[in-house]
């Protein structure tokens, strides 16, 4: 593979909720549920992007949409963990979810959420670029906007990597052009007029020629669930690649198995009836094995949520999502800064005194006690996160502190999308060079841009606790007020403003 496999469509939020049901509602005769465990994970191109991600496709970009909320955060941990990089176009509005009520293995129960679907923006020059260099392309769509962007479709007809369409009935036709194009039967029945009374084979086989030839498309695969998939390209007879298995199951994400197998085929260099004889293959092996919740992998389902909030209102997805789309709705600047920020001191005040004046707003990214232990050892963090969060909300030049769990803000920072990121000017050993910031590469992504502020001379957290344990006597002294050390001067400890 040349290239990333890049997925382009519209990522939801799916929630499976397990419980028991023993009772009926004393008011209503339905079934209650006891929940006994929840598992997040996500769906649509999002769903899509881990499944190739697992199948070893290398680099797998997302281009999809992500709103300002306690959703798209969660989607962005969750993709982060799955290895998947992330190119968020700004997305109005709530993050579109889907929760399945489930007992004994069966859903009693789909409860969707997040309103009407919203224009998305537009994609960033990054996104424009990754899509020219693809190995290929493919195209999730669930009818919510991202297929549609005016952008977007130009660059896919473009782009001369192989392009798999997966459509939704709901969305735009496929573009002009496109390598491969996967329906399933209910909606070729949807996207083209089949005459009534036809046999199951033929109305996959004249949906798939009509689409083909609306499309323009050089081949349409129709999926026939467990008897595999009917695949038309050149010539007049179609090819019926037959399931391996014949497997029952939970079938939700097969789709999405299919379409991500067939991609990575096309970008490895495969014929489209030998990707699309993988597809089959690797999609009846998947509902074989359990479907979706056997498929994930491990880190994906150990995913730790992004607290939404508590112990303070500044604080938490929420707060720092609601300052967001805030000031990006008045055209204001997004400014952001990470670290761990134990044992608050005078040089961490004014680096983010020096940071809020960037811009319209400063959102604190805030190793949780689990990162910060990671990076610094098992005695650290001196102050827990609780804490720590609440002194740094109190500060008039924060407007909102956003906990995260990784080792890295990368997750945190594909959601927020900052305009800007700031660190201090001892981020390193004092070169201070933004383009080699560990965070230069998913800025780039939406056009972020990075700066390093100065910081205070003298001050040290790790000082202040040798000094405090009497390791290193006299080891915290501060310079004088106003003593700052500019970007690249030397010091003897990378630690200063952490």
């Amino acid at each position: 593979m040349r290239g990333p496999l890049v997925v382009i469509g519209d990522t939801l939020l799916d929630r499976d909720v397990e419980g028991v049901v023993n009772r009926l509602c004393p008011d209503s005769p339905v079934p209650v549920l006891d929940e006994t465990t929840y598992a997040d994970r996500p769906g649509g191109a999002g769903l899509a992007a881990v499944f190739a991600a697992a199948q070893g496709a290398g680099e797998v970009a997302l281009v999809t949409a992500l709103a300002d909320d306690a959703g798209g955060a969660r989607l962005s941990c969750l993709l982060s963990a799955a290895g998947v990089q992330v190119y968020a176009l700004p997305l109005a509005g709530a993050t579109a979810e889907k929760i399945r009520l489930r007992a004994r293995g069966r859903v009693l129960l789909r409860h969707d959420r997040g309103g009407t679907a919203a224009d998305p923006g537009p994609p960033s020059e990054a996104v424009l670029r990754l899509i020219a260099e693809a190995s290929a392309v493919l195209v999730s769509d669930y009818g919510r906007g991202v297929a549609r962007q005016p952008a977007l479709r130009a660059a896919l007809a473009a782009t001369r990597a192989p392009v798999v369409w997966d459509p939704h009935p709901r969305g735009p036709a496929a573009v002009p052009g496109v390598t491969l194009a996967t329906p399933n039967e209910a909606e070729v029945r949807d996207l083209t007029e089949v005459p009534p009374g036809s046999s199951r084979l033929a109305t996959a086989s004249r949906g798939a020629q009509g689409l083909r030839e609306r499309w323009r498309a050089g081949a349409v695969a129709v999926t026939l669930g467990g008897d595999g998939a009917l695949l038309c390209h050149a010539g007049a007879t179609p090819l019926v690649v037959a399931a391996p298995v014949n497997a029952e199951g939970d079938t939700c994400g097969a789709g999405d198995r299919f379409a991500s197998a067939a991609s990575l085929a096309l970008a490895r260099g495969a014929l489209v009836s030998e990707a699309v004889q993988e597809a089959v293959a690797e999609a009846s092996a998947y509902v074989a094995d359990g479907g979706v919740a056997a498929a994930l992998p491990p880190e994906v389902r150990a995913a730790a949520p992004v607290p939404l909030g508590g112990g303070g209102e500044r604080i938490g997805a929420a707060a720092a999502g609601a300052v967001v789309a805030e000031v990006r709705a008045a055209g204001g600047t997004v400014v952001a800064t990470g670290g761990c920020f134990d044992l608050l001191h005078a040089g961490h005040v004014a680096t983010l005194q020096a940071a809020r004046q960037l811009g319209d707003c400063l959102i604190v990214c805030l190793n949780s006690d689990a990162s910060v232990a990671g990076l610094k050892g098992p005695q650290r963090p001196v102050v827990p996160q609780g804490d720590r969060s609440r002194l740094l909300a109190a500060l008039s030049c924060v407007d909102a502190v956003l906990v995260f769990d990784e080792s890295t803000p990368d997750a945190v920072l594909s959601w927020l999308r900052p305009d800007i990121w700031v660190k201090g000017g001892d981020y390193a050993t004092g070169g201070g060079d933004p383009a080699s910031l560990p965070e230069a590469e998913a800025l780039r992504r939406w056009g972020g841009h990075s700066v390093v502020v100065p910081y205070l001379d003298g001050r040290s957290t790790t000082d202040m606790i040798a000094a405090a344990r009497g390791e290193r006597p006299g080891a915290y002294r501060a310079a004088p007020t106003g003593a700052v050390r500019a970007a690249g001067a030397q010091r003897p400890t990378a630690e200063g403003a952490r």
